[in-house]
């Protein structure tokens, strides 16, 4: 009984807290709807390994622990420790949240002709209502646990709309930070993005815990890319050993668009990304790249879908992982073709490198097709270096360490080919170097 009680520690919390949680918010236009959600979320609870979409991976470590669900406010980070972050990008905009609040003093906010407020402020202006009744939740599924937990929880985030036509110039670097809790924290954060007609917009993402106690943070993030519209988003995953992260993205496309999210993890004690993609119109590109390099008994999980809707339309997937010690990835990647999107063009790949005995990985890419007219491939592999080309380069003089470390570089380095931001290229560069524990000049 004692052991039932622990198991159920998070999911009775969530039950438990959110009249409390209710109770903090000023604008109430969403309560009847983040009910229905806890309600949805009661019915079914946590995924466990008897779920096929976690079959292979464990939450029990996530779900049996307390968590404090209203984070203290106060923090003691300096501009240093921020600056240490940052991948160099004196010129770009940044937005930075500590303890689920924006922090002004230390954004660079430079968007002025786009709307962009914090998702809790935009909660609390009844003048958004039109926007989130028209956007919000609605491409989410609303089938899965953790989307109706963030729908009934999300109080932390950002809303940005992109007017028809705007390029914004400047990548924004969006900044998750949890710093001074003593006690295990947990984050519902919810992003909005608005790309309307014409327009451009970059993101980068990135989460970091700087305490000993544990963070789980459950994202949800809808992304809206409009006719001639281009959006980048770009996920730097690389948090300590107290981080757990699950996070689904929706990137829902009209025709003539094109959407790119990439997803670079090198960090985080459990990470669970699950992706999207909803095609509403034709000649729309979709692009998804992955680098994941862990080590120690970390487990990176990466979960995608395209929903090829509409004809003539292209998506490309391309999920690179290296897997060091007793760590564990997941990949499972899924496209769906609906049977009146005829010259649809669709390429999966997933490629693994095993670097110790105690490693493993599970991969599953999946096509269902439904029309008759299409060049869709999948595909994966799983195994070790080239032994060929390691004597190649120890011939050459070159250590076993380094030899090494430049064949996984170029294995990897093929999923970074479409990043446009350079001092994004060469931070991804940077960590891969430094998790496979060379010194490398960029």
């Amino acid at each position: 009984m004692q052991n039932q009680t622990i198991t159920m520690a998070l999911f009775e919390q969530t039950i438990d807290q959110h009249s409390d949680f209710l109770g903090t918010l000023r604008h109430r236009f969403l309560d009847e709807d983040r009910k229905t959600a806890l309600e949805a979320f009661a019915l079914k609870g946590f995924p466990t390994k008897k779920d096929e979409e976690y079959k292979y991976t464990n939450l029990k470590e996530i779900t049996e622990k307390n968590y404090n669900f209203f984070p203290t406010e106060e923090h003691h980070i300096s501009r240093e420790q921020l600056d240490a972050l940052h991948l160099g990008e004196e010129n770009f905009d940044r937005i930075v949240f500590i303890n689920g609040k924006l922090h002004k003093e230390f954004s660079k906010i430079s968007i002025g002709n786009a709307e962009f407020l914090s998702f809790n402020y935009a909660l609390n202006d009844a003048a958004h209502k039109e926007v989130f009744d028209k956007y919000f939740n609605t491409i989410a599924n609303k089938d899965l646990a953790f989307t109706n937990l963030n729908s009934a929880y999300c109080k932390f985030g950002f809303f940005l709309r992109v007017p028809k036509n705007v390029v914004i110039e400047k990548p924004i670097h969006v900044f998750y930070l949890s710093q001074n809790q003593e006690e295990n924290t947990f984050y519902n954060t919810r992003n909005l993005l608005i790309v309307e007609e014409g327009a451009k917009v970059e993101i980068i993402e990135s989460h970091h815990n700087l305490d000993e106690s544990f963070v789980l943070t459950n994202s949800v993030t809808e992304i809206f890319t409009y006719q001639n519209a281009k959006t980048d988003w770009h996920k730097l995953q690389n948090d300590n050993d107290t981080s757990y992260l699950v996070d689904h993205t929706f990137a829902k496309q009209e025709r003539d668009s094109l959407t790119t999210v990439n997803t670079f993890t090198f960090g985080g004690k459990l990470v669970r990304n699950n992706l999207d993609f909803i095609h509403n119109g034709e000649n729309i590109n979709s692009f998804m790249n992955g680098i994941t390099i862990i080590g120690k008994d970390q487990l990176v999980d990466h979960h995608t879908a395209v929903h090829h809707n509409t004809p003539n339309c292209e998506s490309y997937q391309n999920y690179k992982g290296i897997f060091k010690d007793r760590s564990h990835g997941v990949f499972n990647g899924k496209v769906f073709v609906n049977k009146i999107a005829q010259k649809t063009n669709a390429y999966q790949q997933n490629n693994n490198i095993l670097l110790d005995e105690g490693a493993s990985i599970d991969t599953k890419p999946q096509l269902e097709i439904f029309a008759d007219d299409v060049k869709c491939s999948h595909g994966c592999t799983v195994g070790q270096l080239n032994a060929d080309a390691m004597f190649y380069l120890r011939a050459r003089g070159i250590s076993k360490k380094e030899a090494r470390a430049l064949l996984l570089y170029a294995f990897a380095n093929d999923a970074m080919q479409n990043i446009d931001i350079e001092p994004l290229k060469v931070k991804v560069s940077k960590l891969l170097a430094e998790k496979l524990e060379v010194s490398m000049e960029f």
